[in-house]
């Protein structure tokens, strides 16, 4: 299992770390670290191989010595033969060990970034392709007040009972509060069951589910870990849906597969220190629905990330929110994405963009960690003979939210927010709240 191809690497390695430089100085480290142990390997098996033949060699002439009744001869022999049997053993345990160690090394190197993605340091750099719905005059004073004192108005939440159970940064949500999460998730599953199958995954998986998506070994820490059973609580529904087809071969006229999930996520957050906290802004356990892809190839991969885009922009604007399009730069791509397209929704009464979705085309980096393969379609030659290519390819993978749900519900309460201190509900969730055109003080 590693995450970029290893003959790429051999065959390109300027290019391989040009393009990791891109994501910050030293980012191609461990990439030229591992171009030296896979040539220290080669040498080693060369070796191995060369002892193994000489071996087999004295094996044969032993026979035939044998056979002649030359039996000191053939003694001799077969004591040179045991010494090279212990250098072999010697050299097959390095040769174990150099792949061991580049397997490791190449587990947390990142993607390399695609060649659309803008140059840039960090976050400062992306750039925003359009905003949508956005006048910084239109928002009144009621709007202007942050959505845990209206959660605190209306009664939708608690947060002090949820510290109470189960500690800071939990939440949670109470009589409207809860029916309009609800809403919202159901909205957005009920949009996607076009072109979506719905998938209900478990929410705790095994080690490999999670180095399959490229969230470990790199971001352990950020992760909550059942040490008895070696399970992991999902930081997204991504992980479970991307292993659906782990090691399998795929079709390509069956292509693409989408899958959407609706499930609870769980993040440690442990780089939240000193970020704004309060409210739905940073929780441990969230709600997420999410749309996952497996393509067969690029072109087929970036429509479908164009198309995720357009599902998770279409709810936003059915849910009355502004919000904009932000095209992440290389230094601030997540390890495993190639290319990202944020959505981030204002939030008028924190006055903040909040990142509900990310959109993401992973190449094939996720499916080689995965080993989700492609059986190429046939080839249909001039005289109308279908032949199908030899071998498989790698897939590719897409994924996005739609939405993560919190900082949704946060821009949500403080943009509907009425002069009265109601919220209204826009007319796309009224079917799910059985007909409510607002929410009122309990």
């Amino acid at each position: 299992m590693a995450m970029l191809d290893l003959r790429r690497i051999r065959t390109e390695p300027e290019a391989v770390i040009a393009a990791l430089d891109r994501r910050g100085p030293g980012t191609s480290d461990p990439v030229k670290r591992v171009i030296e142990l896979d040539a220290a390997h080669r040498r080693v098996g060369a070796e191995r191989d060369e002892v193994r033949g000489r071996i087999k060699s004295l094996s044969k002439e032993v026979g035939r010595l044998r056979g002649q009744g030359r039996t000191d001869e053939a003694e001799a022999l077969m004591a040179e033969s045991r010494a090279l049997g212990e250098r072999e053993k010697e050299l097959a345990a390095e040769a174990d060990r150099l792949a061991e160690e580049i397997r490791s090394t190449l587990l947390v190197v990142p993607n390399t970034p695609s060649d659309d993605a803008p140059d840039g340091a960090g976050d400062a750099d992306n750039v925003v392709l359009r905003t949508e719905g956005y006048d910084p005059d239109a928002y009144g004073p009621h709007q202007r007040v942050p959505h845990w004192e209206i959660g605190e108005q209306l009664g939708l939440f608690d947060f002090e009972r949820a510290a109470k159970i189960s500690g800071s940064m939990f939440v949670m949500y109470r009589g409207w509060g809860a029916r309009l999460l609800r809403a919202m998730v159901q909205l957005s599953l009920d949009r996607n069951a076009d072109a979506y199958v719905e998938v209900r995954p478990p929410t705790l998986v095994r080690t490999e589910t999670m180095v399959s998506t490229g969230h470990l070994p790199k971001f352990a820490d950020d992760a909550y870990h059942v040490e008895r059973d070696d399970l992991w609580a999902i930081p997204t529904a991504e992980v479970p849906l991307t292993s659906l087809h782990r090691d399998e071969i795929l079709d390509a006229g069956d292509l693409p597969l989408r899958y959407c999930a609706y499930t609870s996520c769980y993040r440690r957050e442990a780089g939240a220190a000193g970020k704004d906290t309060r409210g739905l802004l940073r929780a441990h356990e969230f709600d997420k629905v999410e749309l996952l892809a497996v393509a067969a190839d690029a072109e087929q991969a970036i429509a479908c990330q164009e198309d995720v885009l357009a599902r998770s922009e279409g709810l936003l604007r059915d849910l009355g929110l502004a919000y904009r399009v932000v095209d992440l730069c290389a230094g601030d791509l997540g390890a495993s994405a190639a290319r990202t397209w944020d959505l981030e929704a204002y939030a008028p009464g924190v006055d903040q963009w909040l990142e509900v979705s990310s959109v993401s085309w992973f190449g094939d980096y996720q499916a080689r960690r995965a080993n989700i393969r492609v059986r190429p379609a046939p080839e249909v030659g001039p005289d109308g003979t279908a032949t199908r290519p030899k071998g498989t390819v790698v897939a590719h993978t897409v994924n996005g939210s739609a939405m993560g749900w919190p900082r949704t519900v946060a821009a949500y309460l403080e943009t509907h927010r009425q002069p009265d201190g109601s919220v209204a509900v826009v007319e796309a969730l009224r079917p799910y709240l059985g007909g409510a055109v607002a929410i009122t003080p309990p």
